[in-house]
């Protein structure tokens, strides 16, 4: 089954919602980025959030970052998603050990950490990218996200996140929602808001029952309704070409390129954010010194 999200609105018009199912891209993350249980989870979080948050920008081209640093053994997560949801990411330390909560349920929190931020970069086709820090609350990354919206773009927000990892250290299914308050919304709304999301629980046991993003929504938005105005197929997708990698090798210099072509061997470049190498022997090598 492929993922996708869906976007929409509640029926009163005082709340956006989307959710998305994402287990397919964090299965594919996880694999590129050779991760164990603890970070497949936190990873796939943020990878699940960031495609939700990219695709609500809905600026043709633009892009979204995730950074997350929390001070924790998986080091820096980040994240990019363009402006249909598809993402992108790596974590710097893709083998942290297995810690629970109790057994069964990965502490996402301590394997991320609780000291330090998560920042939001926001290329918007503007002259400069807006870029909005908080600290981190929980390191669970849904409560992160919902208090960076909260603190640096002051909108309401409620996000729920959710990676179940099997036995076999497989990604089971992933998922997630983000619900938005607009301007005005009274208080009946954000009553039966905070119902729906205590009686709908957890994102994973929904998923794992079947529930489509669109049955999510119901569930959390209760009597509000949704209103659907989107549903975007997503993937784990990379934006790396042999043209690029060449671009970064000349930004090197004259002097390095020199170097990496006077040892006569091929050279590999390998995609942080995917499994592709790229590989230039030293005649590639001389020709991109022929370009500086």
């Amino acid at each position: 089954m492929k993922d996708y999200l869906v976007r929409g609105m509640s029926m009163d018009g005082f709340v956006k919602v989307v959710a998305i199912r994402s287990t397919e891209l964090v299965r594919r993350g996880a694999e590129i980025q050779k991760t164990t249980p603890n970070a497949t989870a936190a990873f796939g979080r943020a990878l699940t959030a960031a495609s939700m948050m990219g695709n609500m920008q809905k600026v043709e081209n633009g892009s979204m970052t995730l950074q997350i640093r929390g001070g924790g053994p998986i080091g820096t997560i980040t994240v990019v998603s363009d402006a249909e949801g598809n993402v992108r990411g790596y974590v710097t330390e893709p083998q942290v050990p297995l810690v629970e909560k109790y057994p069964g349920k990965l502490d996402v929190g301590a394997t991320v950490g609780t000291n330090g931020t998560i920042t939001v970069i926001r290329d918007l086709q503007m002259k400069e990218p807006y870029i909005g820090s908080t600290e981190l609350v929980s390191g669970e990354i849904g409560d992160d996200v919902t208090a960076y919206f909260a603190q640096s773009e002051q909108i309401p927000t409620a996000c729920a996140l959710g990676v179940l990892v099997d036995r076999d250290t497989s990604v089971k299914v992933a998922g997630g929602y983000i619900l938005q308050l607009l301007p005005g919304a009274p208080e009946e709304t954000v009553s039966t808001l905070e119902a729906g999301i205590q009686r709908a629980g957890a994102v994973t046991p929904m998923l794992e029952a079947g529930m489509t993003p669109e049955d999510i929504l119901g569930q959390v938005c209760g009597s509000l309704g949704v209103v659907f105005l989107e549903t975007a197929e997503v993937s784990y997708k990379c934006y790396c070409s042999r043209e690029r990698v060449e671009s970064v090798l000349i930004s090197l210099g004259r002097e390095e390129l020199t170097q990496i072509m006077e040892e006569g061997k091929p050279f590999p470049v390998e995609c942080q954010f995917c499994d592709t190498v790229y590989t230039f022997t030293p005649e590639d090598v001389a020709e991109l010194l022929k370009k500086i």
